[in-house]
């Protein structure tokens, strides 16, 4: 395993050189650079634009611009921000980076949660009206257009209930007066939910192994307590009705994306299962008298796993890009949308180190699921 492991991480390596020689070029390809933005500026002497391209290096031959973007990418520095210049682009990214963890990592957990839970459930008990339905809802959120699912979650909840704000990441009137700064909530709210996650893994690490008869019971129970804990943190700091603020504005693209991940780990599982059951190892279990819930859970949906864990693990990756989609529908200031702004803007550092990032992501989650495989399934070897 060790060699193997050794071996990934040269290919992810020269994998990674490659993408970001294509990604340079792919950038470099489109017409004009960021002084365009001002060329329509009457005020502006052509002087003025040629000293901006100097400054910002864009009318350096491309090859030189090529190894510049090498040699600060390897050495961790990703450059200056045009259109936010003079701020750097680790510092763009560090600020909007937990914003679109947050938001995606949150329904992808829950969606994976839930998806594998239903789709264990009808794979087990086909026939019946509980797998019609929820196949059929499922097929109908896979293939939906996001884009209109998302307007509709806006306008149905949000223009016509009046549930939950129309889109953004905070409401400027609840701010005028605000103590402290929106990253600064932020950022206590991500340490205090990083906090509850790490509470909560390790309570279904413990209940899950002992296998207690009380088992979700106390898992909720605990659950429970730790939510208020934190929400006790979140009041007693002074900014609670803040962070409540952020959260209501995280609600309705967190559901919107809940549900479509949903159905398509769902229908995975569902599949996956519905092809382990015709295993001999199962009809074997079944032989043995084992229980029809310990060969469910221990042999059938063990194996099923396997696709279900790496399209996890991906969707994990492809979290960090923030999903132009459902960020530029509901307003929000993540790395999607800082993806269309710097592309749009030609902000040429900003947008190739987004894609470092989504690409390096991508990358670490083909080795992280081969390595789950192994652990998975003990038949699987290097």
């Amino acid at each position: 395993m060790a060699a193997y492991i050794v071996k990934r991480v040269l290919q992810i390596v020269l994998t990674l050189f490659v993408f970001l020689t294509i990604v340079f070029f792919l950038v470099n390809a489109q017409p004009g650079d960021i002084s365009r933005l001002y060329s329509l500026d009457p005020n502006l002497p052509p002087e003025t634009r040629a000293q901006m391209q100097e400054l910002f290096g864009v009318n350096e031959p491309l090859w030189k611009q090529y190894l510049v973007h090498l040699k600060n990418t390897l050495t961790g520095d990703l450059g200056v921000s045009f259109s936010l210049y003079p701020r750097t682009v680790a510092d763009v990214i560090k600020e909007r980076l937990p914003r679109t963890l947050v938001l995606f990592l949150t329904a992808t957990v829950v969606s994976f949660y839930l998806g594998f839970g239903l789709g264990k459930i009808i794979a087990w008990r086909r026939g019946g009206w509980v797998e019609y339905t929820s196949t059929l809802g499922g097929v109908t959120l896979y293939t939906v257009f996001t884009p209109w699912f998302g307007l509709m979650m806006i306008w149905l909840f949000a223009f016509k209930a009046g549930w939950f704000p129309i889109g953004k990441f905070l409401d400027p009137v609840v701010w005028q007066d605000a103590p402290s700064d929106a990253n600064t909530v932020f950022n206590l709210m991500l340490a205090t939910a990083v906090v509850l996650s790490l509470i909560t893994f390790c309570v279904f690490l413990v209940t899950s192994k002992k296998r207690l008869g009380m088992a979700r019971v106390l898992q909720a129970g605990i659950i429970a307590v730790s939510v208020l804990i934190v929400v006790g943190v979140w009041l007693s700091s002074g900014v609670g009705y803040l962070a409540w603020d952020i959260v209501k504005h995280m609600v309705l693209p967190i559901a919107t994306l809940t549900l479509i991940s949903f159905a398509g780990t769902m229908l995975l599982t569902r599949n996956s299962m519905l092809e382990v059951i015709r295993e001999d190892y199962v009809l074997a279990a079944r032989a043995k008298g084992l229980p029809e819930k310990a060969v469910r859970d221990r042999h059938v949906a063990r194996n099923a796993l396997l696709p279900v864990v790496t399209s996890f693990v991906f969707s994990l990756a492809f979290a960090i890009d923030g999903g132009v989609i459902i960020e530029s529908i509901f307003s929000w200031p993540g790395m999607g949308q800082t993806l269309v702004a710097a592309t749009v803007s030609e902000d040429l550092p900003l947008a190739v180190g987004t894609f470092v990032f989504v690409g390096l992501f991508v990358l670490l989650a083909h080795l992280a699921a081969d390595i789950l495989y192994a652990y998975l399934d003990p038949r699987v070897r290097y």
